[in-house]
């Protein structure tokens, strides 16, 4: 019987979030505990499928920790965090034969900007060289050189909007059981590329993206890789490593995942002016979505909860109220005061509250409003694909006039329309509908509005790059910086 231990631990932060991120933001379980993820579309539910499959497997389940998207996780919150993860793990190391852990890629803590580097590390130290350790990671994650020093083999998402979660853990699972059987000596190629990207073309149904993922694929499924990846990172977690990147793992091969990686730079580099954002100005979007038969979607990429911004944007809900426009307008807003006020008053109350910029009040000046309480929820709901529990805090639906909102206490992820349908209302009911997110799934409000507007806003995870001032990362970087150039170099790794 082997026996394989298995972890979690993600978040993704926008350096650019002014609200640090705390420990309490993360939703941990133990043990027993991450058996809730078996048959759902999560890593570990694909990973436990495959390993549940062989009756010569044992899985020792240690922790997951998750938290929603914020800014910098505090120094303290990471301490007390880190040492958790670490103590869960070390007290099951007996007797283990590999090691699966299922990661983002975009978390950073104040004092320490790789974690999930600086956990594999010590992870690395306890068990040693010999250990076969497995990780996945999000494609917007940044694979750094200190984790892949760490690791023996990795798997990476193919799609976004991401729908292939428990797919990824399971080809994770796949690789750590062949390197544990034997006879496999992995070699990594890294091509770094100088460049952050952002917009439609990265959906992979339909963008140049997408393209450059299905060679990755086509490397794992013909056997010439045993794991290939193109990662994007998150552009606003601003770190160190921050960057594009090929990744190509192949059994001993050093020529191909030098020359696939190399190859797939040279493709990715050109196209980096399309994988920019498009955005449309707040006002002509308006006077456009006046005149629209049929539902219509204000994307605010900008205040992407999912991406680490603070949610607190009422940016469009202003510039609607100034612009008077009279249509049926739904929306969303992470507004902790506002949603205690609506619980004080009652439903079917009128109150007068100020709305927005309760984090971030030099971007979301707050605006007054006269809003009568519609309901009051916990908060709680499951993402429609993942089936990942959401934890808004008390929440509360306002309306007035031709507005209405939910009105959550913390930040969830918001690519989805979970928290509209937990708070009893369908967006299909309404004329235009902020979408807190940069992409969704298509069948989410694609498929059925009329016209689905980009909006160049203010916010923590803005496509306008140039606009966030990036202090950290690597410079020169496009389109951060004019004139970039690329000349592809291979960084070898014999794990």
């Amino acid at each position: 019987m082997k026996r394989i231990l298995i972890a979690d631990c993600k978040q993704e932060i926008s350096s650019f979030n002014p609200l640090p991120s705390q420990y309490e933001n993360f939703l941990i379980r133990h043990g027993e505990g991450l058996y809730d993820q078996r048959g759902k579309n999560q890593e570990l539910g694909g990973a436990l499928a495959i390993f549940e499959a062989r009756p010569d497997i044992e899985v020792v389940p240690t922790i997951c920790a998750r938290a929603g998207s914020a800014g910098l996780l505090s120094a303290e919150g990471w301490k007390r965090l880190s040492e958790e993860i670490l103590a869960a793990i070390f007290a099951r190391l007996d007797g283990i034969d590999g090691i699966y852990v299922s990661l983002h890629g975009a978390m950073g803590a104040d004092g320490e900007l790789d974690p999930e580097g600086y956990l594999l590390e010590k992870l690395r130290e306890r068990v040693g060289p010999d250990m076969a350790i497995v990780i996945s990671l999000d494609l917007h994650g940044i694979l750094t050189d200190r984790m892949l020093r760490q690791v023996d083999g990795f798997a990476i998402y193919w799609t976004y909007p991401h729908v292939d979660f428990a797919d990824t853990g399971r080809r994770a699972a796949e690789l750590l059981l062949k390197l544990m059987d034997g006879g496999v000596r992995p070699v990594a190629a890294r091509v770094v590329i100088p460049a952050l990207v952002r917009g439609d073309e990265l959906i992979t149904k339909t963008g140049c993206y997408g393209d450059l993922l299905a060679e990755c694929r086509r490397l794992e499924e013909e056997g010439r890789a045993l794991a290939a990846g193109i990662m994007i990172g998150n552009p606003f977690t601003d770190v160190p490593e921050l960057c594009s990147q090929v990744l190509v793992l192949t059994d001993g091969d050093r020529g191909t995942a030098e020359r696939e990686a190399t190859r797939l730079a040279l493709e990715f580099w050109p196209l980096r002016f399309r994988m920019q954002g498009k955005l449309v100005p707040l006002d002509r979007a308006i006077a456009q979505a006046r005149s629209i038969d049929g539902p219509v979607i204000f994307t605010d990429a900008a205040d992407a909860t999912s991406s680490g911004a603070s949610g607190d944007s009422n940016a469009i809900l202003a510039a609607l109220r100034e612009a008077g426009y009279g249509k049926r307008v739904l929306a969303q807003i992470v507004d902790a005061p506002a949603a205690a006020a609506a619980y004080r008053a009652g439903v079917g109350a009128t109150i007068s509250v100020t709305l927005g910029g309760s984090i971030d009040p030099a971007r979301f000046p707050p605006m007054k409003v006269t809003a009568k309480v519609k309901l009051l929820s916990d908060g709680e709901a499951f993402l429609e694909t993942m089936k990942a529990p959401l934890k808004a805090g008390p929440t509360a639906v306002l309306s007035w006039d031709n507005a209405t909102v939910v009105v959550m206490s913390q930040s969830v992820s918001l690519f989805d329309r979970a928290m509209y349908y937990a708070n009893g209302l369908d967006p299909t009911d309404f004329d235009l509908v902020v979408v807190k997110s940069p992409h969704t799934e298509f069948h989410m409000y694609d498929q059925w509005c009329a016209r689905n507007f980009n909006i160049d806003a203010p916010g923590a995870t803005s496509a306008n790059l140039k606009s966030l001032g990036h202090r950290i990362c690597a410079r020169p970087v496009y389109p951060l910086d004019e004139n970039v150039t690329f000349v592809p170099r291979a960084a070898i790794y014999e794990l």
